[in-house]
């Protein structure tokens, strides 16, 4: 079928985009290399259709489906989306992604490559045609052009070459394309995902999350836009999640099992309200984790997987006809809740572990206290002890754990006195990491980086206290503080022996400070508990300190650094990268704490992982080249890569 045919075919609605399908995800390198085949004729493969009857089809987008059989493109979507934007000089109707992949393209008439524009090299320069220009035009704005190149004599020895190059390149539409269609009754979404699944084998599989939301779209075609339209609402609360994680939320809701394939058995209209229902459990987890811990943005939102169990808890409660928790009850979950997330419990093999809690909540004895007594077993004791604040930087595991304990303790800040609870500084709002001992002063007496920025070293205070204190030393600014506020450095944790505020002694301050800490959190834990604190039984073993992994993002200037990036890849049309990935090994403990990643590449599951290292030691680099991870210890080069190799800009060096 020729090229054309099918771009009719798309705007006429006989062939659409299966629900199953992801997004658009060719750069500017892959469209270049698609018109440039096509131009010189060269084979470009053929496309995979499911033909099946429009009325029980669900496509992508808002585009209605022509009557009778259509033809829902199973391989081939990044091609004939590349050929629709440049040709029709717009996205098509089943559109998702980065139009940018497609917009602009030029092509040289005496070189006879394709490039896109760049104002400087190509303004005023009648050689370089703009494709889409010229396609839209089609043969009867072939005038113009000629008339354009004739107007300058320069051109006109070769002017017959270039009509004919011309001729040839609106010719690109009117190459045939083979279609191999996939049809029969016995075709159900499920084989046809599987047939996908095997033509692609190179690409994007679908995930088994990708193939319970495309079923549940099959009769629910609102459901993707309505599940996003929640994720909007949380990220606007500065809540970032998934799709993913949503619909394994809804799942454990639904069917009480973390595995995707038990969605399979539910209607639409069972998981219509189970989203509902979903979306008010998790509301009332973060409104919990917020208000009563402090956890009230994303950089210190830990756990994350956590949540899908204590929503099916909510559920189970709700159908129970329970009613509220009582503040015992809200506690204990909020205890489980904090452990489960200090000690990486969903770091390694999530599905499995949620599994484990959904099946101790449910059935006989099942329960709160069974899921503690499962948490304990799995980890041993849950005291903690000073070892456990040896991490550093903000990308330690304990950080969040820090923060939460100024927010739900009794921490006051050194500038105004005031206490830091969440419920006193509004939802939402953000205190200042402080280095309790200036930067600028350790480096100039020669201590390292982990010891510069250990957990111990930090505290939270509001930002004018921040900037008043620059960059003073503790023996100095410190009597200060306590003259004016008694007991604020005590609620912050700080040794009171005045021996230890002195830089000589720095490593005694955070052993002594590590101890306070460590007291601080189980009493906290025991409040929670409410004095049933047997739960907590004996210390747990000490968590290694990341000396040789790394330990994530190390400084005020690298975190604006790193967010300055993320704002240029969003504004590029590209997924944001993940602040302090936590790297964890098989068994789920953390190997290393990645300044900036893309676990599943920045074109989803098609390039490969990415990680922004920046300051690390050589051995953090080989924990991630090791795992797979493209690394990167400079903004330049990484900026260089998304330019050249993701989006196929033409970059100059």
């Amino acid at each position: 079928m020729k090229i054309s045919t099918i771009l009719d075919h798309i705007d006429s609605g006989h062939m659409a985009l299966p629900e199953f399908q992801r997004g658009y995800v060719w750069n500017r390198d892959q469209v270049r290399g698609l018109f440039d085949s096509l131009y010189r004729r060269h084979p470009v493969g053929g496309l995979l259709v499911w033909a099946t009857e429009s009325k029980t089809a669900t496509h992508r987008g808002d585009g209605p489906l022509a009557a009778g059989v259509v033809k829902l493109l199973l391989d081939g979507q990044q091609r004939m989306t590349s050929l629709y934007g440049v040709v029709r000089g717009k996205a098509p109707k089943f559109f998702d992604g980065n139009a940018q992949a497609f917009t602009g393209l030029r092509f040289h008439l005496d070189s006879e490559v394709f490039e896109f524009y760049q104002p400087v090299k190509m303004k005023d320069d009648p050689l370089w045609v703009d494709v889409t220009e010229l396609m839209k035009q089609g043969t009867a704005g072939l005038g113009g052009f000629i008339g354009r190149l004739s107007a300058q004599p320069i051109h006109a020895p070769k002017l017959g070459d270039y009509v004919g190059r011309l001729s040839k390149l609106l010719g690109i539409t009117e190459v045939e394309l083979h279609i191999e269609e996939v049809t029969g009754t016995d075709k159900t979404l499920d084989v046809v995902v599987d047939i996908f699944n095997r033509v692609n084998s190179g690409g994007t599989k679908l995930s088994k999350g990708d193939l319970a939301l495309a079923k549940i779209c099959a009769e629910w075609p609102e459901g993707r836009d309505e599940m996003k339209s929640k994720l909007k609402a949380w990220k606007d609360a500065h809540y970032n999640f998934t799709l993913d994680w949503l619909l394994r939320s809804v799942n454990t809701v639904l069917t009480g099992e973390a595995r995707f394939q038990h969605l399979h058995e539910k209607t639409a209209d069972e998981v219509r309200e189970a989203l509902k229902r979903t979306s008010k459990h998790i509301d009332t987890s973060l409104n919990l984790i917020a208000g009563r811990l402090g956890l009230d943005h994303d950089q210190v939102f830990f756990g994350r997987f956590a949540v899908p169990v204590m929503t099916r808890y909510l559920e189970l409660r709700q159908a129970q006809k329970l009613g509220a928790m009582n503040e015992k009850e809200r506690d204990k979950l909020l205890f489980w809740y904090v452990q489960a997330a200090m000690w990486g419990r969903f770091s390694g093999s999530t599905e499995s572990f949620i599994d484990q809690d959904l099946a101790a909540l449910d059935g006989p004895g099942g329960g709160l206290d069974k899921l503690l007594e499962q948490l304990r077993l799995w980890h041993g004791g849950l005291r903690a002890e000073a070892g456990h604040f040896t991490g550093w930087s903000l990308g330690a595991r304990f950080y969040p754990v820090l923060y939460l304990l100024t927010r739900m303790g009794a921490a006051r800040d050194w500038g105004t006195g005031l206490p830091l609870k969440a419920n006193l500084l509004g939802k939402m709002s953000r205190l200042e990491v402080h280095h309790i001992f200036p930067k600028a002063q350790l480096y100039k007496h020669k201590h390292k980086r982990p010891e510069v920025n250990a957990l111990a070293n930090f505290c939270f205070l509001t930002k004018d206290t921040n900037l008043n204190i620059t960059d003073r030393l503790p023996e100095e600014y410190f009597v200060e503080v306590e003259k004016a506020h008694p007991g604020a450095l005590a609620s912050q944790w700080i040794p009171t022996d005045p021996e230890l505020w002195k830089i000589a002694r720095f490593r005694d301050f955070l052993e002594a400070r590590k101890t306070l800490l460590a007291k601080e959190l189980n009493s906290r834990m025991e409040e929670l508990l409410h004095g049933d604190t047997a739960w907590l039984g004996t210390t747990a073993a000490p968590t290694a300190p990341l000396a040789a992994a790394g330990s994530g993002i190390a400084s005020d200037v690298e975190e604006k650094a790193l967010t300055d990036l993320n704002a240029w890849i969003a504004q590029r049309g590209l997924p944001p990268g993940e602040l302090n990935y936590d790297f964890a090994d098989a068994s789920g403990a953390q190997a290393a704490v990645f300044d900036l990643a893309w676990p599943n590449g920045i074109q989803e599951e098609l390039s490969q992982p990415v990680a922004i290292l920046l300051n690390e030691e050589t051995a953090t680099l080989t924990v991630a080249s090791q795992a797979g991870f493209r690394c990167f210890t400079d903004i330049d080069s990484f900026r260089h890569y998304v330019e050249k190799e993701i989006l196929g800009e033409a970059v100059h060096v």
